[in-house]
């Protein structure tokens, strides 16, 4: 049962970027009183850009194109460790939450150097401001995975993720790590109030000034990457809030955690829909608040381990 869950966390991981990005503009168009893209959108734009050939600027090196799919890789990489079913996780070793977080890194720092390879300003610009931001959100992660360490004592993301569900400080945890989940999901996967993905004006954009030059499967590889990151960390809290055990009720977990990855697709069209993005000198302000709850978890964690 172990790999046939293994497989099931792989195919979800993979397969369910489509649908989530689907979700989303379907509920924003929803919102809008349009009829919206098809939920598969997503996928046939990807298969489009894989059959045409990519325009490279004459002053690009060959990192620019390699990066888009370091990028890709490391997406992927880092979805097969985050667990999206319970406490099972297609990649599973110890300490494996911080390598999680560096391949995370890694995608976005050669994000970062194919924006500045082209010799634009404006991309080198939104390379800036990714890492700025990025400054932000990286100890809002590492303080949650510290407090659920702390409560759990478990050594990977999945055990971390599974047993938290059944411990006694569960109650009083969920919300705080809900809410940063759902704050991280937004900044890494670039959607508002963070990022628009939808902006056509160069000065305000982050992510999608980063790959304006990029065309054809590299622009394939980069959209599919945004995609998997927010389907990584909607499939964390779907395996934070999943109320089934794998490994007792595998079917019922995978339906689940499809439900409520499914259910946060449909709250990032919502909060995209009913609010507008964050002025950028704002954003570092949103993205702190994010790891002060995440501190607040790590001492209310250290102050229920000392409590009799």
């Amino acid at each position: 049962m172990t790999l046939a869950l293994g497989l099931a966390h792989v195919v979800i991981a993979l397969g369910a970027p489509v649908l989530m990005v689907g979700l989303v503009n379907r509920t924003k168009a929803l919102w809008a009183g349009r009829k919206g893209p098809p939920l598969l959108q997503l996928g046939w734009d990807i298969l489009r850009l894989l059959h045409k050939r990519p325009v490279l600027s004459v002053v690009a090196t060959p990192l620019f194109s390699a990066g888009a799919w370091v990028v890709l890789a490391a997406s992927i990489l880092a979805a097969l460790i985050a667990p999206n079913i319970g406490s099972t996780a297609a990649l599973e070793f110890r300490h494996d939450f911080i390598f999680f977080a560096y391949v995370l890194a890694l995608a976005r720092l050669f994000l970062m150097l194919s924006a500045m390879d082209v010799g634009s300003s404006l991309e080198a610009m939104g390379a800036a401001r990714e890492a700025s931001f990025t400054a932000y959100a990286e100890p809002a992660l590492f303080l949650l995975v510290g407090a659920a360490g702390m409560i759990t004592g478990q050594a990977t993301f999945a055990g971390l993720i599974g047993h938290l569900h059944n411990s006694e400080a569960f109650g009083w945890l969920v919300l705080p790590a809900l809410a940063v989940l759902f704050v991280l999901l937004q900044a890494e996967a670039a959607r508002v109030p963070v990022d628009d993905p939808l902006t056509h004006l160069e000065l305000t954009m982050v992510h999608e000034v980063m790959i304006l030059d990029h065309s054809g499967p590299d622009l394939a590889a980069m959209q599919y990457a945004a995609a998997l990151k927010m389907t990584v960390y909607a499939g964390l809290i779907a395996a934070l809030l999943n109320p089934f055990d794998p490994r007792v009720a595998p079917l019922a977990a995978i339906a689940a955690s499809l439900a409520i990855m499914a259910a946060v697709a449909l709250a990032v069209g919502c909060v995209e829909s009913l609010v507008a993005r964050l002025r950028l000198n704002l954003v570092p302000v949103y993205l702190m608040l994010a790891t002060a709850a995440a501190a607040l978890c790590v001492g209310a964690a250290g102050w229920w381990g000392r409590s009799p």
